[in-house]
């Protein structure tokens, strides 16, 4: 759902917006959109992968959930990934008042989209199997991920020539992810939240 406003937002427009609500919204060319509803098991699947980065050793204060992207597309201005691995660089970029990782900011090591509604919904098909990959690419994030539950699998892409070549993982196949050689986790283990 678009909202109606009597004008464009700007950027800062956009992450002072409160509504007094819980919806999400994503800025499409200084409109904002209302993202899906999430499943209850969208944020559980960005949690488990939090708390097996940090497991993995990861700096706990570089992984984020809800950490805002600006981009540069024709389709959004800012983007809200389900996980966001930080360099040290692109943490600090995010430091006092910033409320979002601008274009120019070193760039994450990875980010984790939870996709939704994929088989019924076009729109958020299109969005992360299009769309979020190219804008993420343009960033220079190394690795992305998308995890579809509805489709039963994740796909780690690594970015190659300005674009991501996914490889896809299905039920109790090892995911190997370049960035995180060490690793040790299934589809089906992401896929059901670690249940």
């Amino acid at each position: 759902m678009t909202v109606a406003t009597d004008r464009r937002m700007t950027l800062k427009e956009y992450l002072d917006y409160d509504d007094g609500t819980d919806i999400r919204y994503e800025l499409e060319d200084g409109v904002l959109v209302e993202m899906g509803a999430e499943t209850p098991l969208n944020p559980r699947i960005a949690a488990m992968l939090m708390f097996l980065f940090g497991d993995l050793g990861i700096p706990r204060k570089l992984l984020a959930i809800g950490h805002q992207m600006e981009v540069r597309s024709r389709y959004a201005t800012a983007r809200q990934p389900d996980l966001v691995v930080h360099t040290v660089e692109s943490d600090g970029a995010l430091s006092g008042d910033e409320k979002v990782l601008r274009l120019g900011s070193p760039s994450p090591l990875l980010v984790v989209e939870v996709a939704s509604q994929t088989k019924t919904d076009v729109k958020s098909r299109k969005r992360d199997y299009e769309y979020k990959p190219k804008e993420y690419a343009d960033r220079g994030i190394p690795e992305m991920w998308i995890v579809d539950p509805d489709r039963a699998w994740v796909k780690v892409g690594t970015l190659a020539d300005d674009a991501y070549q996914f490889e896809t993982f299905r039920g109790d196949e090892a995911i190997v992810s370049p960035t995180f050689p060490q690793l040790d986790l299934t589809a089906a283990q992401v896929l059901s939240a670690g249940r």
